[in-house]
């Protein structure tokens, strides 16, 4: 494995991080897309530069990225693409509609990339976390996390290990039978 620094912002940055993974080590195998930020606030108080913001970095980084590693999974005929989405991209959320729009896009942007690249052995699937301990949840109010702990049917927040194990299975080959999904690691949020 490698850890490159990219600016998902930046197309050109993306493609030249993924180049060199790929000529580091003559292959690639994993490509997981988890960029992502919010600037939530109610539809009619939403700017526009909110709204492209966000799909830029949850959705557009996503295309740039797949587009960019596909013939090196391609080659390696059992590549794994895993995007990271959202429990707010299947339920919707009030205040995200542009990040809730960015992450049920990418549900049907990983089907159709599922669909396109099967032929030649590469995988394509959707995790999409409910809330998560993260940074991002932390700075909610209190008042709202226990609000949301009560729509949750296991009662707490998930780990960000847990959501690692679920990308973990995707990426092995216990997971090579598995395309086109949206695999909900929500602790029931979402049933």
């Amino acid at each position: 494995a490698s850890a490159v620094s990219m600016d998902v912002g930046d197309a050109e940055s993306i493609r030249s991080g993924i180049d060199a993974v790929a000529k580091e080590h003559g292959r690639l195998d994993v490509l997981v897309n988890n960029a992502g930020i919010t600037r939530d606030t109610l539809l009619l108080r939403m700017t526009d530069e909110q709204f492209d913001e966000v799909l830029q970095t949850n959705l557009k980084s996503v295309f740039v990225a797949t587009k960019a590693a596909a013939r090196q999974l391609m080659r390696s005929k059992q590549g794994r693409i895993i995007n990271i989405g959202s429990v707010s991209g299947v339920l919707g959320n009030a205040g995200q509609a542009n990040y809730a729009a960015s992450k049920s896009a990418l549900h049907g942007f990983t089907k159709t990339v599922a669909r396109e690249f099967a032929g030649k052995g590469v995988t394509a699937n959707v995790i999409a976390p409910g809330f998560v301990t993260t940074d991002m949840t932390d700075a909610l109010d209190d008042k709202i996390k226990e609000s949301v702990v009560g729509q949750i049917p296991l009662g707490r927040f998930g780990q960000v290990d847990e959501i690692a194990a679920a990308v973990s299975y995707l990426a092995s080959p216990a997971g090579a039978y598995v395309t086109g999904q949206i695999l909900c690691v929500d602790g029931g949020m979402a049933m």
